[in-house]
């Protein structure tokens, strides 16, 4: 290995500084050399950014001296130093030393004036803040060397306004406030000036622009424009505004400290007005919230307050609220007429003739301030029944009012007036009219039916069910009160009339009577009042009497005489059920009658009679047959027995009658029966004494017999 070669000194170049933007160009920067020269005989380069390389043709060397030129100006903030390399060569390309370094350093002069980061710069604070109170920060940059004084910056505030508020940090840029007296609605934007400078502030300069906003406090109570307002407005108007009340507030508008609130303290104690807050223009409206009566109360002073939404910042000195006096004047108008009683009831008799008066209605007019005449007339009347006096509102009967009618509803009838006033233009009011049609007594009951059919045997079957209709509404009809005619006295010797219940009555022969037709003048009375009573003819047809004490023709005589039906008849089946159900159930005690017995066949007897169609029976046999009929009496009671079970078999089979196990006919109760005896219920029946009240023990099927019959 060779040993290190020794650099000589004359070969190692030492950097070299050059001032940027140096204008003589060119300029010799050094000459190198080498010791190996020989005259003629050394040929030098340079090689590196600058020379060959971008930024190409800064450099250059003159290839036989060896000195090293600058060719163009120098940018310290583009490259602030070159790095080359010196080579040397003799004429045949042999080197002669080795490559050495050559720096060229760039020397920084103040050629770049300051810049801030933004043209404006923009702050907020709130006004009435301390001294001290930093509000933002401004700050520039410099593109000269940062280690020199070219990029030492100072900031500084070129104008402010003569206030002088705030103050700024030279060597950090933060602006502060510098006094106390920040007053938004004095001045609530500031525009400062500021400037940067660098060689610690001697060098270059440059300016931008500090905007300062103070944000509002509550500082400033609301106070009205003037101290009386005046508005007028309209009776009966209501949810209507009358007027605003101004105010003005040096708070920033819109804000919560520039909000106002109104609040009426006096002159208003009914509550008829209201205040509210324009949330736009911060006025104080006005507005009617329950009806005026100018006839009442003409005029309103109120006492209005106003005050913020938010209170006052306690900074701030106490002050007295803002009042303010609301004169209101209320303006007449026209009224409608009112009905003070509406509807207007009455009651009126039926019958009452035509002209009677029967009420007078009339309206009030509320405008009592102006002179003003009312009039009436008919809007409703469908029965024609009325006439109305168009002056006094006197009310007459047209026509009779007559009970019922069609245009009666519950027993009234409604009638409409309208009241009307003379002002322009006219107002109007419509009463109702409701009159009670009041029932009177102007019906006798009549007989229903005016005729029967009764046996002409005292005890058994000589008794017949009378009925009567009154074409009058309660309480002026039933209960019905039955009487032989008092002119007729000798009629009480073979008939007798007792009452059945409120609407019946029943008619019992006293002594035997021959068959024959016989007419018997009856007096019937309603419990009307007063009481209404009229004489009638009842028209019986005595008839051939049976061993029961029923009319042998008696289905004959029941289907002539229409709907009535003796009484006797009627218990006559009744004991028939009772004696047929005990036959079926010899060893048991009576029992109470079965569900599907139909008590209309005691209502509807013609159902029994042969002329009558036998309906279809859906529960028979289809080869049951029609029974026989009429069947012969037993000839003796050994014969009983075989009498009923043949009834029975009849029963069971026949279509003509209801179904199984329902009563029937028989004209003999036998001997050996566990059935108490019939007779007495057909024999007493003219004894009011007699008691019935056993029937109620026979089941739920007879304890209507026993009500009516008890």
């Amino acid at each position: 290995h060779e040993a290190p070669r020794r650099v000589k000194r004359a070969w190692v170049i030492p950097p070299i500084s050059v001032s940027e933007n140096h204008k003589r160009i060119p300029h010799l920067l050094v000459q190198i050399k080498s010791d190996k020269q020989q005259p003629g005989g050394v040929v030098y380069s340079i090689k590196g950014p600058g020379v060959d390389e971008e930024p190409l043709g800064i450099f250059s060397i003159d290839k036989f001296s060896g000195k090293v030129f600058l060719n163009a100006m120098l940018d310290r903030e583009e490259n602030d130093r070159y790095r080359l390399r010196a080579f040397a060569l003799d004429l045949g390309g042999v080197t002669l030393e080795d490559p050495t370094d050559l720096e060229i350093i760039v020397v920084d002069q103040n050629d770049n004036r300051p810049l801030f980061r933004q043209d404006v710069f923009t702050g907020r604070v709130v006004e009435g803040a301390e001294p001290g109170t930093c509000v933002m920060t401004v700050d520039a940059t410099d593109a000269d060397d940062p280690d020199t004084d070219n990029a030492a910056l100072r900031y500084s505030i070129l104008e402010q306004g003569a206030a002088g508020m705030f103050s700024i940090n030279a060597t950090t840029g933060e602006i502060c406030t510098a006094r106390p007296g920040l007053d938004r609605e004095t001045m609530g934007v500031y525009n400062l000036t500021v400037q940067a400078a660098d060689m610690s502030g001697d060098g270059l300069t440059t300016t931008a622009m500090a905007v300062i906003y103070l944000e509002d406090i509550n500082d400033n109570p609301p106070e009205f424009t003037k101290e009386e307002f005046s508005m007028e407005v309209e009776e009966q108007a209501i949810g209507v505004d009358v007027g605003k009340v101004f105010v003005h507030d040096k708070d920033l508008a819109g804000s919560p400290s520039w909000l106002a609130k109104f609040t009426i303290l006096e002159g208003d104690p009914e509550g008829v007005f209201a205040i509210r807050t324009d949330p736009h223009t911060n006025d104080g409206v006005l507005s009617v919230v329950k009806p005026l009566d100018h006839e009442v109360r003409d005029r309103f002073e109120l006492t209005v307050s106003v005050q913020n939404e938010r209170p006052l910042e306690p900074s701030v000195p106490a002050s007295p609220r803002a009042l303010a006096t609301v004169r209101v004047r209320v303006r007449d108008v026209n009224e409608a007429p009112v009905f003070r009683e509406n509807p207007r009831r009455i009651s009126v008799l039926e019958g009452t003739p035509p002209g009677t008066p029967i009420t007078t209605y009339t309206a009030s007019d509320p405008d009592t301030h102006q002179i003003q005449t009312l009039t009436y007339a008919l809007l409703y009347d469908p029965a024609d029944w009325l006439q109305l006096d168009p002056h006094s509102g006197t009310v007459r009967t047209k026509r009779e009012l007559l009970h019922p009618a069609p245009f009666l509803q519950g027993g009234w009838y409604i009638a409409l007036l309208l009241a009307r006033d003379d002002a322009e233009p006219p107002l109007s009011a419509t009463g109702t009219l409701s009159i009670e049609i009041l029932e009177v007594n102007d019906h006798a009951p009549q007989l229903q039916p005016p005729t029967g059919v009764l046996c002409g045997r005292p005890g058994r079957g000589g008794t017949l069910l009378l009925g009567a209709t009154d074409d009058d509404r309660p309480p002026h009809g039933a209960p019905f009160h039955f009487q032989l005619s008092p002119q007729h006295p000798q009629l009480a010797r073979n008939w007798s009339i007792a009452r059945f219940n409120v609407t019946h009555a029943v008619l019992a022969v006293l002594a035997e009577l021959p068959e024959g037709p016989y007419s018997l003048p009856l007096l019937l009375r309603d419990s009307g009042t007063p009481p209404r009573e009229q004489q009638q003819q009842l028209n019986v047809s005595v008839c051939h009497c049976g061993r029961d004490g029923t009319c042998l023709d008696g289905a004959l005589a029941a289907a002539t005489a229409g709907a009535g039906i003796t009484l006797g008849a009627l218990m006559i089946i009744l004991g028939s059920t009772i004696l047929l159900l005990a036959q079926r159930c010899p060893s048991k005690p009576l029992p109470a009658p079965q569900d599907a017995y139909d008590i209309n066949q005691l209502r509807h007897p013609e159902l029994f009679s042969p002329r009558a169609k036998p309906p279809l029976r859906r529960d028979a046999p289809l080869s049951s047959g029609t029974p026989m009929a009429p069947r012969k009496l037993p000839s003796s009671p050994s014969d009983i027995e075989d009498f009923i079970n043949e009834g029975l078999e009849a029963a069971d089979s026949d279509p003509s009658v209801p179904p199984y196990d329902t009563a029937l006919i028989y004209d003999y109760e036998g001997s050996g029966s566990v059935a108490s005896p019939l007779s007495s219920i057909v024999s007493s029946l003219t004894d009011e004494d007699q008691d019935y009240d056993y029937l109620s023990e026979w089941g739920p099927r007879f304890r209507r017999l026993a009500d009516l019959y008890g």
